[in-house]
C-alpha cells in the first residue's frame, strides 16, 4: 500500500510540514536538536512513506552522534500523518530504516522516546548514557551493540 523511499531535495518542506503538524510547536527547542545543529543526517536512512496518490504518509531521520568515544545513530524524529496513524506505518518505517542502518554497519542507534512503545522494536533503556539536558533518562533508549559503552551524548564532528 505504502511506496518507501529515500528522502531527497524535494521532499524537504513536505517532511518539514509533516514534522510540524505532529509534533508540538517549538519541537525544534528540544535537546536532541542541538545535536543535530550543523550536522548532515544519514541521506540513506532519511526515509518517506507514500501512498498510491503519492501523498506523503510518513518520514524518519537519523542522525550521527557520539557517545563518548564512540559512534552511533540518533533516531528521529519519525512521524506518520494523523490520518495514517494506528496502521503500522510507524513500525514499518522503524523496521525499513532500521534493517538499511545494519546493512551500512551502524552498530547502535539511540532515541528518546517511550519506553513502552519502542520496546516493541528492541529498544530498551540505556543505563549510563546521558543525552543534554533537560532529558528524562528514563526515555533515552537504544537497540543493537551497547556493551560497555557509557557518557555523554555530543554531536558528530566528523
Amino acid at each position: 500500500m505504502y511506496q518507501f523511499g529515500q528522502e531527497n531535495a524535494e521532499d524537504l518542506w513536505e517532511v518539514e510540514a509533516l514534522y510540524d503538524l505532529c509534533f508540538a510547536p517549538g519541537r525544534e527547542a528540544l535537546s536532541s536538536y542541538r545535536l543535530r545543529d550543523g550536522v548532515k543526517p544519514v541521506a540513506r536512512l532519511c526515509r518517506v512513506a507514500r501512498d498510491p496518490d503519492h501523498i506523503l504518509a510518513g518520514a524518519i531521520r537519523y542522525w550521527p552522534v557520539h557517545v563518548g568515544t564512540k559512534d552511533a545513530l540518533l533516531l528521529g524524529p519519525v512521524a506518520v500523518h494523523p490520518t495514517r496513524q494506528g496502521e503500522g506505518l510507524g513500525g514499518a518505517l522503524m523496521q525499513d530504516s532500521l534493517s538499511i542502518a545494519w546493512d551500512l554497519g551502524w552498530p547502535r542507534v539511540l532515541l528518546v522516546g517511550d519506553a513502552p512503545y519502542y520496546s516493541r522494536f528492541g529498544f530498551s533503556r540505556l543505563d549510563g548514557v546521558e543525552m543534554p539536558p533537560p532529558t528524562n533518562p528514563d526515555r533515552v533508549l537504544g537497540i543493537g551493540d551497547w556493551d560497555g559503552i557509557v557518557g555523554s551524548v555530543t554531536a558528530w564532528t566528523r
